[in-house]
């Protein structure tokens, strides 16, 4: 694997630097709690007799109890809350890699024969707790499956194994082939090609080239009793219903991702971009609206509220939207000719390079939107990202920002806009809290309630990229209606023992109650 490398950002200004994935977590840099485990009751220890098996047919096993914590770790703010109390959130557990598919099956055969629950993990960016192994079990570490096994020129296409780290596959894709997925998630360089599908993520240039679900052409899974199958690999079909797309968001709970074809798309050569300032935020949303809606497609199309204009761009007096396409010189022209005339009748224009440039400078910087704000030991930030109509948007705004800074302990609710569509957009809230740190817990469940239940009220979709894991469980019945019965029997038909990622995404498990239920 390549430990050190430089690859050129989207539109091709300066260089992106990558490391080993070990290199870019927190996980190895963190000392080990020895209080009791955070998010963990009872568990499922492996006996004996399947650890000798899970050794023979696996890469490795870690059982040690400062490994298995290092190896488990993620970038949710719950399990950091935890950490910082000096207890890690789920020690208890045995984690195993493998190296290929086939190791991938043996570990699920045996796992299914003894009942033991199976945690699949990657880069463990994730910021909901969806690879936290809360019943304990087995870990299955999948990222030593970290290749491209094949391009198809003609189509665009790109086969990738699941455990491949993001940094490393954009990489080899310009490098290699002169392609890029145009996927780069602000943890682009922590997280996984199988992580993006699992989750059903977005990168920051997805009005341009779609979320993880419009890039997937098909996908490898093995199921929970280690049978094998393909799903997908067509460019449009009729056959039945769209199976492929029952993995693409499962986080795991349905079969364990092992490889994917993916479209790809030519390097873009030609970028350009503008910005402009709106009174309001519902005012820069209606501008999003109509420039989707006229059929333009800017790779960026972020509108950030007052406070994160500030916080980001030095303009706290506006509402800045900015707007940067790539591509094609007549397409990209065209559109920000559109976008433009959208903006110029109720925007204010900035400076468009400026502003662009400081966007590609720090944008990559997850914590950026609480900078201001003199943290103590109670403090805890997060974000929180959903979905809904342009018709609602404005509502939901100021609904969950009011419902958030209503929660005592709150210093500040902000938010952008930060990928659209013709129908709707995602707006992505940044929360932050200093409470005493024992109530710290408290404070971070009872923000997520208030602004969840804004969400629910409107119909909003209570996810547009992170995922559900364990926090938004408590949801997504309510959430779902009577699609979540529909949900549970999938899972019930396809894992009928309920090895597979037990606790998350509300379903019920036989292993017990999920710690956030």
């Amino acid at each position: 694997m390549i430990s050190r490398q430089t690859i050129t950002h989207p539109f091709n200004r300066g260089d992106y630097t990558v490391g080993a994935p070990s290199e870019a977590k927190w996980a190895r840099n963190t000392p080990v709690g020895d209080g009791p485990a955070a998010l963990q009751g009872a568990t499922v220890t492996v006996p004996d007799r399947v650890l000798a098996e899970l050794r023979e047919a696996a890469a490795a096993v870690h059982v040690e109890r400062a490994e298995v914590v290092a190896r488990t770790r993620d970038w949710w703010a719950g399990s950091m809350i935890g950490e910082t109390e000096g207890r890690p959130a789920t020690p208890d557990a045995v984690v195993v890699e493998a190296a290929d598919a086939g190791q991938v099956a043996a570990v699920l055969r045996i796992c299914h024969a003894a009942g033991v629950p199976v945690t699949p993990s990657a880069g463990r960016s994730n910021v909901t707790g969806a690879a936290l192994p809360v019943f304990g079990g087995v870990v299955l570490d999948v990222c030593r499956l970290d290749r491209i096994t094949g391009f198809d020129a003609e189509s665009n296409v790109v086969d990738v194994e699941a455990g491949m780290f993001g940094d490393l596959f954009e990489k080899q894709l310009q490098e290699e082939y002169g392609v890029t997925t145009g996927h780069w998630p602000s943890a682009f360089a922590v997280s996984t090609v199988g992580g993006w599908i699992a989750c059903r993520g977005a990168g920051q240039l997805s009005t341009r080239y779609g979320k993880i679900e419009d890039m997937v052409v098909g996908v490898d899974v093995v199921h929970a009793d280690g049978t094998r199958a393909t799903y997908g690999d067509y460019a449009r079909a009729a056959v039945g219903p769209d199976l492929r797309q029952l993995f693409v968001g499962s986080e795991g709970t349905l079969g364990v991702i092992v490889s994917a074809r993916l479209r790809v798309h030519p390097l873009p050569a030609y970028a350009q971009a503008v910005a402009y300032g709106f009174r309001s935020f519902a005012e820069g949303l209606d501008a999003c609206r109509a420039i989707m809606q006229r059929g333009a497609t800017p790779a960026v199309l972020r509108l950030y509220d007052r406070l994160e204009s500030g916080t980001h761009f030095g303009h706290p007096e506006t509402n800045l939207l900015l707007i940067a396409d790539e591509g094609d010189p007549a397409l990209v022209d065209a559109g920000l000719a559109v976008a433009s005339e959208v903006c110029a009748t109720s925007g204010t224009e900035l400076d468009g390079e400026a502003v662009f440039a400081r966007w590609l400078d720090e944008r990559m910087l997850v914590g950026k939107s609480s900078d201001g704000f003199a943290p103590g030991p109670g403090f805890v930030a997060d974000t929180l990202e959903m979905a809904a109509s342009w018709a609602a948007l404005p509502v939901i705004y100021d609904e969950v920002v009011e419902a958030i800074e209503s929660v005592p302990g709150t210093l500040a609710a902000s938010a952008h806009q930060s990928h659209a569509y013709t129908d709707g957009a995602c707006v992505y809230f940044s929360l932050r809290g200093d409470v005493e740190p024992a109530a710290r817990r408290d404070w971070y469940r009872a923000v997520w309630d208030a602004a969840n239940a804004v969400l629910l009220r409107h119909r909003a979709a209570l996810s547009h990229h992170h995922g559900c894991g364990l926090l938004r469980g408590p949801y997504l019945a309510e959430s779902l209606g009577a699609g979540f019965a529909t949900f549970a029997a999938v899972k019930a038909a396809l894992d009928p023992e309920g090895i597979l990622n037990p606790g998350k995404l509300g379903l019920p498990s036989r292993f017990g109650t999920s710690p956030l239920s």
